[in-house]
């Protein structure tokens, strides 16, 4: 799942919903967005049962919309600017933080699981950014962009709601038990650095490319 192989078809749903918000201040946008993955991270954190796991999907939809307007907002304004992509991305990491990390600190994944999560998150972003730093083109290629992370962190909070209150979560594999949140952490980590070596791959053969 590549998301951002269709951001042309999401253009032409977004664009008209950021022609209705074109009054708002980009930055106060991408704020907004923060604040859903902080309100996100802090309901997985406290998850103690399915309401929890609802709220934290609510959030991240929040944080999801709000951030996909900053930008287009911006451009339609003709205010897009090196700042506001600055504060966008920096927003975006800590958004990232909060919402894994709440997830890694609570109840719905052992910390280590969390922690390797985190980690593969970070450095696919890294890896995008520091491509387009050493000037060749910011790199969204692989299977984990931020998109395709925000969506299973919707519907997989969803999914495991019903089936903790129908008694079928944590599941068992190799003889451990896993929740659902788990068995996400793992192919964030894993996907995550595999998507990280990827743009690094593709990033190294460009810099040979122009040298």
């Amino acid at each position: 799942m590549v998301l951002n192989d269709y951001r042309e078809e999401a253009d032409t749903v977004l664009k008209p919903l950021a022609q209705k918000m074109i009054n708002f201040n980009p930055d106060t946008l991408s704020w907004i967005a923060f604040l859903g993955a902080v309100l996100a991270g802090a309901s997985f954190y406290m998850a103690r049962g399915p309401l929890f796991l609802l709220l934290g999907s609510f959030f991240i939809m929040m944080n999801a919309f709000f951030d996909a307007m900053d930008g287009r907002v911006a451009k339609l304004k003709g205010t897009a600017s090196l700042r506001g992509d600055f504060l966008d991305h920096t927003l975006d990491r800590y958004a990232d933080i909060f919402i894994v990390g709440g997830i890694a600190l609570g109840p719905l994944s052992r910390l280590p699981i969390g922690m390797m999560a985190i980690i593969g998150i970070l450095m696919t972003s890294y890896m995008g950014t520091q491509a387009q730093a050493v000037g060749v083109k910011r790199n969204y290629g692989g299977v984990a962009g931020r998109a395709d992370r925000l969506v299973l962190l919707i519907l997989v909070p969803i999914v495991a709601a019903p089936l903790a209150v129908a008694g079928y979560d944590p599941f068992s594999m190799a003889g451990i038990e896993f929740t659902l949140m788990e068995i996400l952490m793992i192919w964030f980590a894993v996907a995550g650095n595999l998507t990280a070596l990827h743009r690094g791959i593709m990033s190294w053969k460009a810099l040979s490319d122009q040298s």
